[in-house]
């Protein structure tokens, strides 16, 4: 059957109407985190060309950066194999259009939380498998270099002090003393030697940290005390071999359209290493802060985190799985 003359203008015009409206589109688009944190970078680097920075300047230092690669060591390629019991989908549910904080919520609602599958008792030691160091100031303001950015910040980062008894506890400050509770911790906690600092001559593959007990301790008013500053120091070991049953690491969830709307997750997860066995997954994600209020720059410590990621909460969901 033909088409009549009027139809055939019709037909030419809805689809001019079509194609009018696909290139508004394009042309209005809204303006991404990454559209945003791109063209800042694009600018940082034309200025640094034109004015190379004096010796000791490190205002150019951000564009030396590069996203971290986390199957470069053996610790992040362990990890990033790991089945949990819940993964998260290939399809992170994104639609187009939407804004970073509907995505975050989306994310938030739909995959974040603490994921508890088994517990374990009467733990003396575990294994931190994956240690990671805090980011810096140029990293956290970095869209794409930290494989994690919602676990950089944490106190899970750096610190030992925190798993070997006895913990400390800010919370009570009383007439000279700082609260302890040695019975809620553990006796020690390994991780691996960082490749540089291997020595061929010791075999030594694992740093193990301990903390002797003294009779410096006292109980005041049913509380564990020490004097101030008479916290004995943590004894660092070499060994070539593991005491730890269990262990804990981490890795970044990388999906398309994350980054791109400013947001980044990452895993935490508890093991059984004899059984190679996930005890346990905390999933969390970040949104940066108002890029549109930094010139461009991202802030990864001015987020957004669902669950929290104050100090403290990797140690307390270690706690909840590997009871002391």
């Amino acid at each position: 059957m033909r088409a009549t003359g009027w139809i055939r203008g019709l037909l030419v015009l809805s689809l001019s109407g079509v194609m009018i409206a696909d290139c508004a589109a394009g042309l209005f688009k809204e303006e991404t985190v990454a559209d945003r944190f791109d063209a800042a970078m694009k600018k940082l680097g034309e200025r640094c060309a034109k004015n190379p920075p004096k010796p000791g300047n490190t205002d150019c230092d951000p564009l030396k950066l590069k996203p971290a690669d986390p199957l470069a060591t053996e610790e992040g390629r362990f990890a990033h194999s790991i089945k949990v019991p819940n993964p998260v989908p290939e399809d992170s549910g994104y639609k187009p259009g939407m804004t970073p904080q509907e995505y975050f919520d989306h994310l938030c609602k739909t995959e974040a939380g603490e994921f508890i599958y088994k517990t374990v008792e009467n733990i003396e030691g575990i294994y931190q498998m994956r240690p990671r160091s805090m980011g810096t100031d140029y990293e956290l303001q970095h869209l794409y270099v930290l494989e994690d950015p919602y676990g950089a910040n944490r106190d899970e980062s750096t610190s030992e002090e925190g798993y070997v008894n006895p913990p400390y506890s800010d919370a009570v400050k009383k007439r000279g003393y700082k609260l302890y509770k040695p019975d809620l911790n553990y006796k020690f906690l390994e991780k691996p030697i960082s490749p540089h600092l291997l020595n061929p001559a010791d075999g030594a593959k694992y740093l193990r940290y301990t903390r002797p007990n003294t009779d410096k301790m006292i109980i005041e008013n049913g509380q564990y005390l020490y004097p101030r500053d008479q916290q004995p120091k943590l004894i660092e070991e070499r060994v070539k071999e593991l005491k730890s049953r269990y262990g804990f690491t981490w890795r970044g969830i990388k999906r398309p359209h994350d980054r791109e709307l400013g947001i980044a997750g990452g895993e935490f997860i508890i093991l059984d290493l004899q059984a190679n066995e996930v005890l346990a997954v905390r999933r969390g994600y970040l949104r940066t802060a108002n890029i549109r209020e930094t010139g461009g720059r991202v802030w990864w410590l001015g987020g957004h985190s669902c669950p929290s990621n104050l100090p403290g909460v990797a140690e307390a969901f270690i706690h909840k799985m590997l009871k002391p």
